[in-house]
């Protein structure tokens, strides 16, 4: 958003809007610092339960935020909506990310670990995580993929997008997509057929029936459901992928 936040102090109420860094925030040891979530920041599920609430990632609740004196607010370029981000604003010092590739999620950590004093934490987890991609180079799917995110209409995944930069920097695959970011699609008059269909968890809950309705749109296809958390969220979750992506993709 091309400004600059400056804080005072070290903060110590924090309302996270971005589901994955709620659950960053909860591995790098925040505690009671964390005062607001939203409804979609499911893990963990102890804060989940037990955090205040303050609406949804593109419906920020301002006056639950407003009530819970934040002296810092974290959001996503992609999660939030720039006009709840502007007027948060007038609340708290709002710290934005905005993630495209794996680099840029490992600097993301880093640059909250130095805002939260937890810089010992942060650098510990980026070289897990590191490690952890280190031993995933010699998975490589070299298959064409088609990734689905939402159903009525279908909707997938294309270039320009953390997903995709997994898909074909870290798997090896090539995206059948070409138009970028998230375009609505006609499964039966795709110009590429996939030969690897991976249907998300999230945000649209694919199920096993949708499986059979791909199928037969797609017969040379291989479909698999899948945790879309570990492909789209690019926090704490990283340190888990690595070790996914192998069980998902060598059965």
């Amino acid at each position: 958003m091309h400004r600059t936040i400056r804080l005072g102090h070290v903060p110590e109420r924090i309302v996270s809007l971005v589901p994955s860094q709620t659950e960053l925030l909860y591995d790098l040891g925040l505690g009671d610092r964390v005062v607001g979530i939203t409804k979609f920041c499911i893990h963990p599920e102890e804060w989940f339960r037990s955090k205040t609430r303050v609406g949804g990632t593109k419906n920020v609740d301002l006056d639950k935020v407003k009530a819970l004196k934040p002296d810092l607010i974290i959001g996503n370029k992609e999660e939030n909506e720039k006009s709840d981000i502007l007027a948060l604003e007038d609340v708290a010092p709002v710290w934005m990310s905005d993630i495209f590739t794996l680099s840029d999620s490992l600097k993301m950590i880093l640059a909250l670990g130095e805002i939260l004093k937890l810089e010992d934490h942060a650098q510990n987890m980026v070289k897990r995580i590191e490690q952890e991609f280190v031993a995933l180079e010699k998975l490589k799917l070299d298959q064409k993929v088609l990734y689905l995110i939402w159903k009525d209409p279908y909707m997938g995944v294309g270039p320009n997008t953390f997903i995709d930069h997994v898909l074909h920097d870290h798997l090896g695959a090539t995206n059948v997509l070409k138009e970028e970011r998230y375009p609505m699609i006609e499964l039966s008059s795709l110009a590429e057929k996939p030969e690897l269909v991976l249907l998300s968890s999230e945000p649209y809950p694919f199920k096993e029936k949708h499986v059979a309705e791909i199928q037969k749109i797609l017969p040379q296809a291989k479909i698999y459901l899948v945790d879309g958390e570990y492909f789209s969220w690019y926090g704490s979750r990283l340190l888990g992928a690595p070790k996914y992506f192998h069980q998902l993709f060598s059965e």
